[in-house]
């Protein structure tokens, strides 16, 4: 049996030659951590739907860009679904989804193999933010997982925005430093 990030790089490996079979597992396996991610950041669900299929779109047209010895191929995706969920926040006029919609969605729970393994990775993540110095683990949080821009957290910090922007540069080496160990 192969683990799931291995089968994720071979899909994406087989996507980039346009395989439409791969494309569809690939659907099926990495769409709901993907949805979950879009949904998160736009706070509703149906721009979360939206966004998702452009995410596969772009997914679609870039899998020859993924590089395993780069990045895992979930945060290959990850990076790609947070990255166009921000965009839309950015386009977005001030105001917000609706948070009790989320709560009213069907969850796509993992399996209990793939909670164990999040937990693992989760409290890896967490020990290795503890390393980091207060404000900047609250800026990597703020900016990786709210989708606060640069700009926002330069202000909230009251730094300029290159300090931030080399903040969290800083902070995201040391938390891969940290993370392979």
């Amino acid at each position: 049996m192969t683990s799931p990030a291995a089968e994720l790089t071979d899909l994406l490996g087989r996507v980039a030659l346009r395989d439409r079979a791969a494309f569809g597992d690939l659907y099926r396996l990495a769409a709901p951590k993907l949805f979950a991610i879009c949904l998160r950041i736009l706070k509703d669900k149906q721009e979360a739907e939206d966004a998702l299929q452009e995410v596969f779109v772009r997914i679609w047209h870039n899998a020859d860009r993924y590089f395993p010895d780069v990045a895992s191929p979930q945060a290959w995706m990850n990076t790609v679904a947070r990255n166009h969920a921000i965009d839309i926040l950015r386009k977005r006029k001030p105001g917000g989804g609706d948070l009790d919609a989320a709560e009213r969605l069907a969850s796509d729970d993992p399996t209990p193999e793939q909670n164990a393994e999040l937990r693992s990775e989760g409290r890896r993540i967490d020990n290795c933010m503890k390393e980091l110095a207060p404000d900047r683990a609250e800026a990597v949080h703020r900016a990786y997982v709210e989708g606060d821009s640069y700009l926002e957290l330069a202000e909230r910090f009251s730094v300029p925005l290159n300090t931030m922007r080399s903040w969290l540069r800083r902070s995201l080496i040391q938390l891969r430093e940290c993370l392979a160990r």
